[in-house]
Parts: structure tokens; sequence; C-alpha cells
């Protein structure tokens, strides 16, 4: 949303796409709702193409199916919005088709922005310091995983894998969440959909662009490309 609305505000500024006839407060009151609606659409969106495709992994892809499931129903919001903001009443339909080029290019352009540079550094958790409050994540392990040492934790659609010295079980948890609750537990984010407790990580393997960490109990947690060199810089690897 914030890129979203920092766009709203560069196109009306620009006067983008033939606009800087009409006032800037009245480019301002357009573009910068109709850029929060499309964002606001480009997150469903954007949870969907995550089931579907790794946004690590293959970044420009997630990036074309974002534009191409993006793009259909903003520019209808366009065409609809765009009338009666300028003309006071909605455009024919055969104008229709002059909206999607220039919504492509800002979907797009918002798509990629979000892709590349939404995440590129992995969360990492720290030990916790003498006299600090304890990680809280740990009170979420089922009863019979109580006091266990966690490995990592997995995100698997809804919910969450936690993987530790006893086993392993589902909790239902988002993994931005966790991540949070994670703080005093010395660990990073190995990639997209995985946490791993530093002191677990006993191997790592290279092969085909990527690293591969092997954890205790023989437990393989992948290390995205956009998080490798950080990890490598922290000492990781």
């Amino acid at each position: 949303m914030a890129v979203a609305m920092a766009a709203g505000v560069v196109l009306a500024l620009t006067g983008a796409f033939g606009m800087s006839n009409t006032t800037l407060w009245m480019r301002l009151a357009y573009w910068v709702p109709v850029m929060l609606v499309g964002a606001a659409w480009g997150e469903a969106c954007s949870r969907l193409v995550g089931r579907w495709i790794d946004m690590d992994e293959r970044p420009w892809l997630a990036v074309a199916a974002l534009t191409a499931s993006v793009t259909g129903p903003v520019v209808i919001l366009v065409w609809f919005v765009t009338g009666l903001v300028f003309e006071g009443k909605v455009y024919p339909l055969a104008t229709l088709p002059l909206m999607l080029g220039p919504v492509f290019i800002v979907t797009a352009s918002v798509s990629a922005i979000n892709v590349f540079l939404g995440k590129a550094q992995p969360v990492q958790t720290h030990a916790a310091v003498a006299g600090a409050a304890p990680a809280r994540f740990p009170e979420r392990l089922p009863p019979r995983l109580r006091g266990a040492a966690i490995r990592a934790v997995q995100a698997e659609d809804h919910y969450l894998r936690i993987h530790t010295d006893r086993g392993s079980d589902l909790i239902l948890m988002r993994m931005s969440d966790a991540l949070n609750e994670l703080e005093g537990l010395e660990g990073a984010q190995t990639h997209r959909s995985w946490w791993v407790a530093r002191g677990a990580v006993r191997d790592v393997a290279r092969g085909d662009g990527r690293a591969t960490l092997t954890l205790d109990g023989g437990i393989s947690a992948p290390v995205s490309r956009r998080y490798a060199r950080a990890l490598r810089d922290a000492g990781w690897y």
C-alpha cells in the first residue's frame, strides 16, 4: 500500500498519461485512491499467486502472473473512474481498450517493485539478552511438544509446521506473526516460507545456483536466492 500511494503521488505530480492540463489536486484525488484500490486487489492476487508460484525462486514469473491477474479488473476500474472524475459521466465502452496500455505499465512496474524489493533482507531473530523477555513463540507449541527445542518453522498454506527435537506438528498462524514472536531465539528466515534456528544447522549443500541447509534430525531447509547473500554475510555458511 505504501508503494502504491507513493506511485500515485508521483503520477499526480508528473501529470502522467496526458493529465498535465488538470489541477494537481484533481490529479492527486484521482491517482492516489485508484492506486490504493488497485493495491488492495493486488494484495489479494499476490496471496493467490503465492500459493502456486514461489516468488523467491521464480520472481519474474511471479511478476508476470501478478500483472496478468491484476490488470483486467483494474482496467475496468480506471475506465469507470476516469470518466466520472474528468467528464462527469461514464466513458463509452469503446474507450475501454485505450486504458489497457497505461494500466499494464503501472501494474507491471508496481508488481516488480513489490516482488523484488518487498523483502530483500531476511528477518533475523536474536537470542534474548540477560533481563530481556524470552521468546513468546515456544508458548505456541502443542502440549506434547512443550519444552522441546525448536529447529525450524515452515509455512504450509495457512498453517505453520514446527520442527522440534521431539517431532513436528502444525499450528494455525501466519509466518509474519511467528517471526515477531520468535525474537529471543537465535535464527533467521532462510526462505519466504522458512525460519531456521541457527544452532540446528549441521551442513550446507550448494547446487543449481541455490543452497540447502541440513538441520538436526535430517530436516532440509531451502535458502532462497534473494536471502542467500545476506545469510552468507551473516556467517550462516
